[in-house]
């Protein structure tokens, strides 16, 4: 019995199924229950919320979840290995967890979820920007979700909650703290998983806000940022030449000097320059 379910440990989990990490799959699996119902705990008030879990592996952030009161958690797992683990945990959980087989990145949840929703993972490292990414754009905001309580190499969770004027200041850290407000709740390192990663590893908490911290065509503002980062050391009127001519005067009415570079310039003012850019 582990220590927050009535179920065996995840290593006897793992050992019984045959469920060794997949490079392939990008997985790396947490075994400590404790530290998996932390990281449930950083998704804040459960009780009343359905839970979408991509990558659960053997599901020990599936248990933690659960067992701190997630009305309903929706895991969606590739690999069919560990179906039978995660149906052993809904049959522990009755009518509390709903399994699908199949890629996150072509699956509608939606429709297996009711509002008021939370997105807790252990992403898989393959894939966890790019889901990141499309959580942060969809059509209509705001979006689907309350909060995302998602864990990436700690590489890119600096990224996510970067300022202006660091390295790790880009494309990332702006559209997630356009719409979100984003912060890294806990730190794990390489040893927590099994195998252990070359990388530390980070738990990034992201709430959804009601409309985005500044006015800006998400598209005019997603194509400023991409032009202006994709050439970060030139400076502004000459990496964005190619959006408008007369991008010195737009740079100026923006209230950023044209001589300024892309990882100087702070959200305010991108969006102020997507703005001016926007205008005929």
């Amino acid at each position: 019995m582990s220590g927050i379910d009535a179920l065996p440990p995840l290593r006897e989990v793992i050992s019984t199924h045959g469920l060794s990490a997949r490079k392939s799959l990008g997985q790396n699996f947490l075994l400590d229950l404790n530290l998996t119902a932390k990281i449930a705990r950083q998704a804040g008030s459960l009780t009343d919320h359905d839970v979408l879990e991509i990558g659960p592996g053997p599901g020990g952030l599936t248990r933690g979840l659960l067992a701190e009161g997630a009305r309903h958690v929706l895991a969606v797992e590739k690999d069919a290995r560990c179906l039978p683990a995660l149906a052993e945990i809904a049959a522990a959980y009755p009518g509390r967890l709903t399994v699908i087989e199949g890629d996150a990145l072509e699956i509608d949840p939606l429709a297996y979820l009711t509002p008021p929703i939370r997105v807790a993972a252990n992403l898989p490292y393959n894939i966890g920007t790019e889901l990141l990414v499309r959580w942060l754009t969809p059509p209509d905001w705001p979006p689907f979700w309350e909060s995302l309580t998602l864990m990436f190499q700690r590489e890119v969770a600096q990224r996510i909650v970067a300022a202006p004027g660091s390295k790790a200041y880009g494309r990332l850290a702006l559209l997630a703290q356009w719409r979100a407000h984003a912060r890294i709740v806990m730190d794990l390192p390489p040893g927590a998983f099994t195998p252990p990663p070359k990388v530390s590893s980070a738990v990034v908490h992201l709430t959804a806000l009601p409309e985005p911290r500044f006015p800006a065509d998400a598209a005019v503002l997603s194509r400023v940022v991409a032009t202006a980062f994709n050439q970060r050391r030139k400076m502004l009127r000459s990496a964005l030449k190619g959006l408008t001519p007369d991008i010195e005067d737009r740079l100026h009415a923006a209230g950023i000097p044209p001589t300024e570079r892309a990882e100087q310039v702070s959200l305010e003012g991108f969006c102020a320059l997507s703005r001016e850019i926007a205008k005929p």
